[in-house]
């Protein structure tokens, strides 16, 4: 019998992605069957209570409690699960609670501007319901803001980038998990090496991809402006990226190569945008856009997130490695092994924009590709039919209400790889592995120890997999990719080339996987 217990820090604030290393901590206990860290607002009572945990003795929540609610085979690993949550390390490091050392800390955004001096940028991981009010004062402040929180209403992105347009200052955001400032990572960033490239992108995942290629392949980064996934829509008009795209010179005072990533935007705001790169070293890859553009003398557009490292890379003089090299006899070797039933593409992936470059470069090749987020209406998950090449973004709410995002726990695929290891009309399990600051220590060794259970040794789908990240990173890419390797899995260069080849052992079409993506 599974039983509920629920605990609560009273007054004890915790940003997301504490909360998500919080959850994975206690899920890491023998016996624990579900738990989850989240802050005490009414939505997430209720999403307490849907789960079937009593939240009555608890009441009353206010927002700023921490709630630690664990389901256990036994009293026991419960127990063990709270005591966990309560070490030192838990989460990424230690919460402010009233009552404790921390809370000599400062107590407010104006606090901290007062304590450090010389601050100018704030990172806000607030309920939607307060960021907007607190990225107001870190405007007043003087601050540029990296708006970790989603949930912001169009209306109020739309007047917080009016603000700061006018005030010269950035709002990075809202859900903006990366950017690399003055050489410091935030959020959801990856170890790069310094160098003349600004990344400027509506797309989180996109943007690391972009970073580490460029390490990987030579070159560097002297920042990442992550603007929000809505800056290129009509709506809020680029503001933002126009804003990064004007700011100022890197330190050794040369204009940079910038680099700007987005699904496809609103073409006026993409006529806008390239206009404001008009005499720039410039690549705008604006991902799957299906539709001519007229960029100005000098700025190049590209539909990839390979195709913009490579041209960004050619900008700087620097020579690219081929990434194509010997991945036709790769998936010759992969294609070989499946029974003539195994046709279609199952991918499932931790970065969103990922899953987007992916879906686009395997729906050239193969056709309708079926996902919770569809290129086209008609190609959504419930209207899949059986053998479809399906691409799931498992970092969408559907896939994380309840449970840490895949990025922060691997085994949050687990459900999803079984149903694809199962399914004999799956040539290809197609997935990701995103490594930096915040995601899990150990990313790869885990999905490895995962598919060495779930995958049969004979006649099962090929796994083709993609490491994002670099050999400077905690977890260390070559490392990664090893750990992949070693079960038998085929790892690609970029995550262009893992859907190209994914496209090649499917469609049991080789040339395919040396394709331009």
């Amino acid at each position: 019998m599974t039983v509920r217990r629920v605990r609560v820090r009273r007054d004890t604030y915790v940003d997301s992605v504490g909360l998500l290393n919080l959850s994975r901590d206690m899920r890491g206990v023998t016996d624990v069957v579900w738990a989850d860290a989240l802050m005490g607002t009414a939505a997430n009572v209720l999403v307490l209570a849907e789960a079937g945990f009593d939240v009555r003795e608890v009441e009353p929540l206010r927002a700023n409690d921490l709630v630690l609610a664990v389901a256990a085979e036994t009293e026991d690993a419960a127990a063990r699960a709270f005591m966990v949550a309560a070490e030192p390390t838990a989460g990424g490091g230690p919460v402010a609670e009233t009552g404790t050392l921390e809370a000599e800390q400062p107590q407010s955004l104006q606090e901290a501007v007062d304590a450090l001096g010389d601050a100018n940028v704030a990172v806000i991981s607030v309920p939607g319901a307060y960021a907007v009010l607190e990225s107001h004062k870190a405007l007043t402040a003087g601050l540029h803001v990296l708006l970790f929180s989603d949930n912001v209403t169009l209306a109020d992105e739309v007047a917080l980038k009016r603000r700061a347009a006018q005030l010269g200052l950035l709002i990075m955001g809202p859900g903006a998990g990366t950017a690399v400032l003055g050489g410091v990572g935030l959020g959801f960033a990856n170890v790069v090496r310094h160098g003349p490239v600004r990344v400027v992108s509506a797309a989180g995942t996109g943007a690391q991809e972009v970073m580490t290629l460029l390490h990987r392949f030579g070159a560097g980064v002297s920042d990442v402006i992550g603007v929000g996934g809505r800056d290129l829509s009509r709506e809020v008009g680029g503001l933002m990226a126009r804003q990064a795209i004007a700011a100022n010179r890197p330190d050794d005072g040369r204009d940079p190569v910038i680099v700007v990533v987005s699904k496809p935007p609103d073409p006026d705001v993409a006529t806008t945008l390239l206009d404001a790169l008009t005499g720039r070293r410039a690549v705008c890859a604006f991902i799957g856009l299906d539709r001519p553009v007229r960029p100005p003398q000098g700025v190049r557009v590209v539909f990839t997130l390979e195709q913009a490292v490579l041209e960004a890379l050619d900008l700087l003089a620097v020579a690219a490695p081929n990434p194509t090299s010997g991945l036709r006899a790769v998936a010759e070797r992969a294609a070989a092994d499946l029974h003539d039933g195994r046709r279609a593409v199952r991918g499932l992936f931790s970065g969103g924009t990922l899953c987007y470059e992916a879906m686009v470069i395997l729906a050239r090749r193969l056709g309708a590709v079926h996902s919770n987020t569809p290129l086209r209406e008609e190609w959504s998950l419930s209207a899949a039919p059986e053998g479809a090449h399906i691409c799931l973004d498992l970092g969408e709410e559907e896939y994380t209400r309840g449970r840490p995002h895949p990025m922060i726990d691997p085994l949050a695929r687990a459900d999803e790889l079984g149903r694809a290891a199962a399914d004999p009309t799956v040539a290809v399990m197609l997935v990701d592995v995103v490594l930096g600051h915040g995601a899990h220590p150990d990313p790869a060794g885990e999905l490895a120890k995962l598919l060495g259970r779930i995958r049969p040794r004979t006649d099962g789908p090929a796994v083709v997999a993609y490491v994002l990240g670099t050999d400077e990173d905690p977890q260390s890419a070559p490392d990664q990719r090893a750990r992949l390797e070693e079960v038998g899995c085929v790892v690609a260069p970029t995550n262009a080339r893992a859907a190209l080849l994914a496209a090649a052992v499917a469609a049991r079409r080789p040339e395919l996987a040396e394709e331009a993506p």
